[in-house]
């Protein structure tokens, strides 16, 4: 059963020497020992149990210890940040967690391509977070082998299976391109732009966006080679003309407005059914859980509440979800 534990039960398993991959409110994270584990703050979760939760006092757990033949934990900045390849067993996968509107997040979002073996196996994870209602939430990371707190740096556990066992990584994402949309290209790459070309007419894309009375929860899409990608929409500044995102976009790339989603937890429900796979992690987007009203409806599925989901790239509206079958 997926579902979020006392710090209490937490720091049992760390002292049995478990591999672990947590998630929590940093009052909760900073209570627990030192062991084989890394976090990311975060304090919304899904749980198979409850549903959508909001809790600082527990933590979301992800056991890793019978899967592993080896581990690694490793934190990277952006001086660091072409090391992460060194790491990467030739069978495993790598959990990365990275802080929320860190140097290091957009670093990432933009130039994970140069990560070596970056498709070699599994290469998830999430971008932590915090209490939206604070005053001056800070996203952090925690490696447990050190005890040592960072915001400006990502955190890796690189896991080593057995050579009968292999990973393998998959997404979940209800949102379509609008086929009778506009198309839109951007001229420059980036977490910020000014303009676009629309339908191959430059404009403003904040003022597009306001002139048009766009549902800026839905988010843009991109088709790439099959795979639908979410960039979702942070702010629109229509006094400086400027629009701001929760992942890059591209130039090279075409996008489109999603269609509008009527019942998000159905639609979730519907895709996490078809999921017959055992999932030793989950987790799913921050602005799902607010505008799909998740708390306290349930989907089966357990996993923290992030904002942002990595699955190879930075993603967003997204539920990423790892699995581990015989080879």
């Amino acid at each position: 059963m997926k579902t979020i534990q006392t710090v209490e039960n937490v720091s049992k398993l760390i002292l049995e020497g478990k591999i672990l991959l947590l998630a929590g409110d940093e009052s909760a994270l900073s209570k627990l020992p030192k062991g084989n584990w890394i976090a990311g703050t975060i304090p919304y979760f899904m749980t198979e149990d409850k549903g959508g939760v909001f809790n600082k006092e527990k933590i979301y757990v992800d056991d890793f210890t019978s899967y592993a033949n080896d581990f690694i934990i490793k934190t990277f900045d952006v001086s660091s940040f072409s090391d992460i390849s060194e790491n990467i067993y030739d069978n495993g996968f790598t959990m990365f967690i990275i802080p929320a509107f860190s140097e290091i997040h957009e670093y990432f979002a933009i130039n994970n391509y140069k990560i070596k073996k970056l498709y070699s196996n599994p290469f998830i994870g999430w971008v932590s977070g915090f209490d939206l209602n604070s005053e001056n939430g800070i996203a952090k990371i925690f490696n447990g082998h050190t005890g040592e707190i960072f915001s400006n740096q990502a955190i890796a556990l690189f896991v080593k299976l057995p050579q009968n066992k292999k990973a393998g990584v998959n997404i979940v994402n209800i949102f379509n391109e609008n086929s009778k949309g506009d198309t839109i290209e951007f001229l420059d790459s980036g977490f910020s732009v000014k303009k676009c070309l629309i339908n191959g007419v430059e404009e403003n894309f904040a003022d597009y966006i306001s002139f048009k009375n766009i549902d800026t929860k839905l988010p843009i899409v991109a088709n790439y080679s099959g795979v639908r990608i979410n960039v979702s929409i942070k702010e629109v500044n229509t006094e400086n003309k400027i629009v701001h995102f929760y992942a890059p976009v591209f130039q090279n790339r075409t996008y489109q407005f999603a269609e509008n989603i009527y019942n998000y937890v159905r639609e979730f429900k519907q895709n996490v059914n078809e999921i017959h796979n055992e999932m030793p992690f989950s987790c799913n987007c921050i602005l799902n859980y607010l505008y799909g009203d998740f708390e306290n409806d349930k989907i089966e599925i357990g996993g923290p509440i992030t904002f942002g989901e990595i699955a190879y790239n930075l993603l967003n509206q997204t539920l990423v979800y790892m699995t581990i079958n015989d080879a």
